[in-house]
């Protein structure tokens, strides 16, 4: 199985996981939105995307399929190496799901402070 590092300044965890959800509310549309992405050699590979509704700068692409009301696509992006999330007050909500579970990013980062900027890309040994 490979593992999911993810760094802030001096904070940093290690995820035993190969797949995982980013999930977090739209700060102006209060929306929820979803991203699964799965661990591709040394890459992210976002596989699906879903929002529960849409809005501004939300539109859902062409292909979308409301599906239990989440429009749900397929994203035909690359792999990336690192997926950059800020955490501040505006966006926040942030939220890492694997395994069954779901922690926000806070949790998992202790500390973690306003204006952050997370990196999350897969461990290299």
């Amino acid at each position: 199985m490979s593992a999911l590092c993810l760094a802030a300044g001096a904070l940093a965890a290690t995820l035993a996981t190969d797949a995982f959800t980013l999930s977090w509310t739209h700060s102006v549309e209060k929306v929820e939105w979803q991203e699964d992405y799965r661990v591709v050699d040394d890459a992210l590979l976002l596989e699906e995307a879903r929002v529960k509704g849409s809005g501004a700068g939300m539109e859902p692409p062409d292909g979308a399929v409301l599906r239990d009301g989440w429009w749900t696509y397929r994203p035909t992006t690359d792999p990336i190496e690192v997926l950059r999330l800020t955490h501040s007050g505006f966006a926040t909500n942030y939220r890492l799901c694997w395994d069954g579970a779901c922690r926000s990013l806070g949790e998992i980062l202790p500390g973690l402070a306003d204006s952050a900027v997370i990196d999350v890309h897969p461990c290299t040994p």
